[in-house]
């Protein structure tokens, strides 16, 4: 092959072309800055209407980790910490810019990179029963994802047992939405973006891993935690000048169910690229869900398939197999999965 495809993440192209044309059109014009422009008023009442929370309040920032660390630190008192899975984003892949703002990760056992209800209420439980825990970090705010850092899914039954949970220890439920767009295209988990502004504070709406060229929407349900939320955003370095520019990309993923429309292609391309894998024998470390597959190989394999494609490699098994992440975008097409499995 002349050229590898690439299964390396879902943030590896520009942008989808509807998106394009849009920033495109309205490069000419000249707006007010910091997201108070007709483009992000828009987005923001697209975004509102898609959850069914007109009281919401909807704030664009440029990237997930930026989320995370801002509605950390807007929502903990300087005592607290955040419950995350093991696997959590939070707690693997963002250099310890939770740590960074003063909280600390708390690490809670998962399954699949899914947090159960009993695992947050256990672990609450043995902090309020310690007889030190004054000299211990609280817990303060639940973060999940969905998808999670393994592309398994919650549903909703399993969100409403852990906002329960929340509600018995008095915690912020946060949920990071970077991939959201393939967790809502599964419609066996029975949550939608309604059923989540109902169950979450706070939760974003992913738009870089979605087919956006860059942002995220913050979408905020509790009144407690909207206050200066902007103040707290520019603080941190998160408001962008050009807010305009995430405004109109945001106003083009929430017209005419685009952001569904990304999500459900991204799962279809992975469940094609599943059934190949499944018809060659292959197993999955996690059980494969959305857009991110992740595949156990031997060594020969995963050189076979290096010649053919760009994936990543996220560890090695004991029994020597590695663990490879596939996954697939607004922009991949079934003729390059055709391509990788290829005689």
């Amino acid at each position: 092959m002349s050229e590898r495809v690439s299964f390396e993440n879902d943030y590896n192209t520009g942008c989808h072309p509807r998106i394009l044309a849009a920033l495109t059109k309205t490069n000419a014009e000249r707006t007010t800055g910091y997201g108070l422009d007709r483009y992000s008023d828009e987005a923001r009442l697209l975004i509102k209407d898609a959850c069914r929370a007109p009281n919401a309040d909807v704030h664009f920032l440029v990237g997930g980790t930026q989320v995370n660390f801002i509605v950390a630190a807007g929502v903990l008192k300087p005592w607290q910490g955040v419950l995350s899975a093991e696997t959590g984003h939070v707690n693997v892949h963002e250099a310890g810019a939770i740590e960074a703002t003063g909280h600390k990760v708390l690490v809670v056992e998962s399954q699949d990179g899914l947090l159960s209800a009993d695992s947050i209420d256990q672990y609450c439980q043995s902090y309020h029963d310690d007889p030190t825990a004054e000299h211990m970090v609280q817990p303060g705010m639940i973060y999940l994802s969905q998808t999670t850092e393994l592309g398994t899914v919650y549903h909703l039954k399993d969100l409403q047992a852990i906002r329960q949970v929340a509600d018995r220890w008095g915690l912020t439920l946060f949920v990071d939405g970077a991939r959201l767009a393939s967790a809502l295209a599964i419609e066996e988990t029975k949550i939608d973006l309604p059923a989540l502004a109902e169950i979450a504070d706070v939760f974003s709406i992913g738009g870089t891993k979605c087919g956006a060229l860059f942002g995220e929407a913050v979408v905020i349900t509790k009144d407690s935690l909207k206050r200066d939320f902007r103040s707290l955003v520019k603080q941190r370095g998160g408001l962008l000048a050009k807010g305009r520019l995430l405004g109109v990309q945001f106003r083009e993923l929430f017209r005419d169910r685009l952001y569904i429309e990304i999500g459900r292609h991204e799962n279809d391309m992975a469940a094609a690229l599943t059934e190949q894998f499944v018809a060659r024998g292959f197993e999955f470390y996690a059980p494969p869900m959305s857009n991110q597959l992740f595949v156990l190989m031997d060594e020969s394999d995963e050189k076979h398939f290096w010649e053919r494609a760009v994936f990543e490699r996220i560890g090695i098994q004991k029994d020597g197999r590695r663990i490879c992440r596939f996954v697939t975008s607004f922009s991949t097409e079934k003729a390059e999965i055709d391509a990788l499995f290829a005689q």
